[in-house]
């Protein structure tokens, strides 16, 4: 079976191509073919011999999710809803500001964890996405944007800016429930001959998969960001069923070990300050703003002194609706007051812009009616004469 070159990191394709009788430093010059130069014609590889292009062809691939459809919002946010096989489909979230661009990517076909303000957990879950089919959605992305490529050579020089400047795992799926595929295709967006990104401007997102967050602080410490929802455990357990396994003590014990933050110690002001082996010095709190929910200044109260012992920063959710969830926004006035209760504590805490709202790319949005759009999109195919 011919192996999809596209999800091997460095060490897989240097191992790959000892395994058919070549150089490891092969690896590093496929790499840039593939990712810094986004070609996936073998015969194009001019720096590659003609005999190692022939057994490439004969035993292995490069292959993408397929463009099913593409959405363009009124604020110029992109949407792509990708063709992942079987019947399956996802979607990867484009967001241009002025000082960087972020893309949006998911981890798995659905979601398993069933979170009560989320459209992907409502559509159920499907399977894991292989690690070419993650690095995939920054692959296609990548292209579907008509990036100029780091290089136009395959040395360090005419270099050119890049419009995806930060990944977030934040779309479908939660990563550490796919942990081997998501820490593979953190790597190839590491390697500073494919994406070269930092590990500062890749960010996995998490609901609380405890002894995951551990494997990744050893294996691929990237900027870490906790859905938390909730500032206690009761209503944590509705809002975010997994918190019923991983209680928030447990989860902010694991967050700390992160940090490598000491329980009671002081939690540095300011920036200046970096602990060993984490890409930043605090932890993102997502915390997705519900009416008459989570949203009191009690509640910001509470949520104080639930973090107390975590080096940390807020980033406040307006609610995105979609059909039957139960939910509606908190009104803008309560997300100040709230803001303003954290703010005078002496803690970071930012409204998130709500971006893409119009085609069902905000945060909580995304693969609603993927499955729907997948065979309308075949069907229409279909119909269409040739």
């Amino acid at each position: 079976m011919a192996v999809n070159l596209l999800g091997l990191d460095s060490q897989g394709l240097a191992d790959f191509f000892v395994e058919i009788g070549e150089k490891p430093f092969r690896a590093r010059q496929t790499l840039r073919w593939l990712h810094q130069l986004r070609e996936s014609d073998f015969d194009r590889m001019t720096d590659l011999s003609k005999t190692l292009r022939e057994r490439l062809k004969q035993s292995a691939v490069v292959e993408f999710p397929e463009l099913i459809t593409e959405s363009v919002a009124a604020d110029s946010t992109r949407k792509w809803l990708l063709s992942v096989g079987g019947g399956n489909a996802i979607e990867a979230v484009f967001i241009p500001e002025a000082s960087r661009g972020t893309l949006c990517i998911s981890s798995q076909v659905g979601c398993a964890l069933e979170c009560a303000f989320c459209a992907t957990g409502r559509q159920g879950f499907n399977r894991n996405l292989s690690a070419a089919e993650i690095i995939g959605q920054l692959w296609w992305a990548t292209r579907a944007l008509g990036e100029a490529p780091r290089s136009t050579r395959l040395s360090d020089a005419e270099t050119a800016e890049r419009p995806i400047s930060n990944v977030v795992m934040m779309g479908m799926g939660e990563p550490l429930a796919n942990f081997d595929n998501v820490v593979r295709a953190m790597h190839i967006m590491l390697d500073d001959h494919a994406y070269g990104l930092s590990r500062r401007r890749v960010t996995l997102s998490t609901s609380g998969i405890v002894p995951a967050i551990d494997r990744l602080r050893q294996e691929c410490p990237v900027a870490l960001a906790v859905s938390l929802h909730a500032p206690s455990d009761a209503l944590r357990d509705v809002l975010v069923p997994i918190n019923r396994k991983y209680p928030l003590r447990e989860l902010l014990a694991a967050c700390r070990r992160y940090l490598q933050c000491a329980p009671g110690e002081p939690v540095p002001k300011g920036a200046k300050w970096q602990r060993a082996g984490a890409p930043r010095d605090f932890v993102t709190f997502e915390y997705v703003m519900l009416d008459g929910v989570n949203d009191s200044v009690a509640q910001a109260r509470e949520l104080i002194a639930l973090t107390r012992d975590v080096p940390c920063k807020f980033n406040l959710i307006p609610f995105n609706p979609f059909p039957q969830s139960g939910f509606s926004r908190s009104p803008a006035a309560q997300v100040r007051a709230f803001q303003e209760v954290l703010i005078e504590a002496g803690q970071i805490a930012t409204v998130r812009r709500t971006r893409g709202e119009d085609i069902d790319g905000a945060c909580g949005q995304l693969a609603g009616l993927v499955q729907d759009r997948t065979r309308r999109g075949r069907k229409r195919a279909a119909e269409t004469p040739a």
